[in-house]
Parts: structure tokens; sequence; C-alpha cells
């Protein structure tokens, strides 16, 4: 079973490629790094960051510099952050990493770009026509057209794979700033407020012969009776058999995800690179407490129309997310996953810091769990959001499994 650890160019430009490198083989003693290539706006705090604490990303951006060409005769082309202009730490950091046989493989953020002002009409929107700009929908051609040239382009790197996060659709809650949900929605309102009614998912519907002019309809119907009246807020979890009704139209939003997917991993294929898929559902579920609750969290993927069964005909391995502090929950989510994907290559990303990990003996037990069930590889995140006694814990974890 692969190691590696998620890390921001930041961590590598401000500690320095080899002191970092160094940390994480020697001290950690994984063998790999999976680098932000591209990445969303963000307000991070780095504890053992020697030049800064608290680091602000106002915009969603590329991290290195792209080959522009690449992005000729698109509509959406890359925002690039200016420190990557200044330097390729990352390209730096793929000789350092092969010179010590360490792997790296790029971690890239697709759909959430937040880039607000740009491209609206590019962008999801709910039932009543409201934008969401951090998003790109994922059914809009141009959005799907700078997808493969983004792969392409970080394919000019020597990495081992993309390891694709955002690659869906995203619900209601989804990180953007100054989130206010004052109102009580229930969760079923909060699905129906976050799914995309854009011109161009109501025309794919349409050519799959769904009636998405009322499907919309009848969720602009609902919610307004949710907005009214506290008695038609539902609660409890949220079951796709409680939408029997939206089911042909999520069909859709499913199909869209899996054939973008499929043209992403297509299109690394052809550098000779592996897409790697990511499932957020772990995190909706256990990135706050640590502590997901209710059913697998595998369960819950169709919310962002992605389709387990199905992208494991088109991409080669799907990462997971692992947000849970107990080992058995854990075992729970992997086993299902197991389940569903048959057999196929899986990924693990975990967490060695709290609140998924008090002590090193419960990431141990994690890392074993994961090694037992067949996963391809153990990803930690990240490497400059924890303390550094982290790395004590995965090498400890890592020997122990």
């Amino acid at each position: 079973m692969e190691t590696s650890a998620f890390a921001f160019p930041s961590d590598l430009a401000d500690e320095g490629v080899d002191a970092v490198l160094g940390n994480l083989q020697d001290r950690a003693g994984v063998d790999g790094i999976t680098p932000a290539f591209a990445y969303h706006a963000a307000r991070d705090v780095f504890p053992h960051n020697p030049k800064r604490k608290v680091v602000l990303h106002d915009r969603g951006a590329l991290l290195y510099p792209p080959d522009r060409r690449l992005y000729d005769g698109l509509r959406i082309e890359p925002h690039v952050d200016e420190a990557a202009l200044e330097h390729d730490v990352l390209a730096e950091t793929c000789r350092a990493a092969e010179a010590r046989g360490l792997a790296v493989r790029a971690w890239t953020v697709f759909l959430h770009a937040d880039r607000p002002g740009e491209h609206l009409d590019c962008v999801t929107q709910n039932a009543f026509g409201d934008l969401y700009p951090a998003d790109l929908c994922p059914a809009n051609p141009d959005v799907r057209a700078y997808v493969r040239a983004l792969v392409a382009d970080i394919s000019r790197y020597d990495v081992q794979a993309i390891v694709a996060e955002s690659l869906h659709y995203h619900g209601l809650e989804h990180g953007y700033h100054h989130e206010r949900y004052f109102t009580e929605l229930g969760s079923r309102g909060r699905y129906l407020l976050g799914l995309c009614f854009c011109e161009q998912c109501l025309a794919r519907a349409a050519r799959a012969g769904v009636d998405a002019a009322a499907v919309r309809a009848a969720v602009r119907g609902e919610l307004e009776r949710v907005f009214d009246d506290t008695s038609a807020v539902t609660g409890g979890e949220l079951e796709l058999d409680q939408l029997t009704d939206l089911v042909p139209y999520l069909d859709v939003r499913a199909e869209t995800v899996t054939t973008l997917a499929g043209e992403a991993a297509e299109t690394a294929a052809a550098a000779g690179k592996r897409l790697v898929f990511m499932d957020l559902s772990g995190a909706v579920k256990g990135y706050a407490t640590g502590r997901p609750t209710g059913g697998p969290v595998a369960e819950v993927a169709w919310r962002f129309g992605i389709d387990l069964a199905a992208l494991e005909h088109v991409c080669p391995e799907v990462e997971v997310l692992g947000y849970a502090a107990d080992v058995e929950r854990l075992r729970l989510d992997l086993e299902t996953y197991g389940d569903i994907l048959d057999g196929r290559p899986f990924s693990v990303a975990l967490r060695p810091s709290p609140p998924d990990c008090e002590t090193a003996d419960n990431l141990a037990a994690k890392l074993g769990l994961a090694r037992e069930l067949g996963a391809a590889r153990v990803d930690f995140y990240h490497y400059g959001l924890a303390r550094l006694e982290a790395l004590d814990w995965i090498r400890a974890a890592v020997e122990a499994s």
C-alpha cells in the first residue's frame, strides 16, 4: 500500500522543497507527496510555516504557470496565482521528488473555482435563477472543455496521477465565505436549493426525455412552502427514495458527472497519466467533527451527481475521505465503498490530527484497516495544516501496519 501526504505549494516555497520532502520521507516515512496544482479560495492557519501563520487566498487559482496555448479558443481561461508566475515550485518539487524516489500526484480542484464575476453563464443556478458563482457547472460545454485542457496542462508535469477534487456538482453548503442560513430549511430543503437548473442542465435533461421545466417548477414550489411554513420542513437524513419524483432528473445529473470524469480520464491516459476521482462525501459527513452519523458516507454520493458504480468503468481509481474518529465507523464506510466499487482500486485520505485522531494508536489502527481492506494508497491530509508531531504519528502508523 502506497502512502503520501497532501501539501500546498506555499508549504514547499516557505519551508523549502528539500525540507518538506525530507520531513515526509525521513520523518513521516511516506513514499509520495500530493501537492495542490489548482485550488479554491481559502484562509488557512499553518502552525509550522516559518514565514506565514495565516494565509488568505481570495480567489481560486492555478498554482503553477500554465501552457496557455492549451486554452486557446476556450471561453474559460486559467487564473494563475502570482507566486506561481515568479517561481514554479511544483516543477522543482517534481525534480527533487524524482531524485529521492518519491512519487508525485497532482491534487487538482476543478469546478469549485471561486472566481466571482467571471463566466457567470457557466456556473450553477438554483430553481429560482440565483447564481452560485463559486461553482462551475459540469453540464456546461465550456466548463467541460476547460476541464480537459486543465488535465492536459497538468499532465505536462512529471506526476504519476491527477487527483481530481470537485469534478461533480456541489450542494448548497460548500464553504462559500460568510454563508448564513438563519431560516430552517431541513435536509430536503437544503438539497433542493442546491440543485442546478442552469440552461445546460435543463437542456441535457430535455434531451434525455425529462420534463426539466416541470421539475424546476415543482422544486421551486416546494421551496416556497419551506420558506413560508416551518411545518413544511423535513428533518433527518435525506435518502434517495424520498425523491422518487426527481429521480429521472437526478439520473441525468449522474450521467453528466460520469461522462465528464470519463473525458478527464481519457485526456489523462492519452498523456500517460492516471486520473483519480475524489468523492467528497466523507467530508460532507465528517469534516467538521470527525464523527459522521447515519448511513455509510458512500450512500450520500448521489447528492452530488456521483454514481460510484458507473465511475468504476470510466476512472482507474476513486479516492474516498475517511474523516472519522472511530475506527469501526471508518470500517463501515470503507467496506461499503469496497462493495460498491466491486474490487476496483480505491485510495483513502486520512487526517492524522484532531478531530479525527487524538493518538498515534488511533491513526495506526486506521492505516491497518485501510491495508486490510485493500486500499491502494493512503493520503494524509495535510502537511501544512497539521502540527509536525503528526509526521511522527504517520511514521509510527506506517511501521505498525
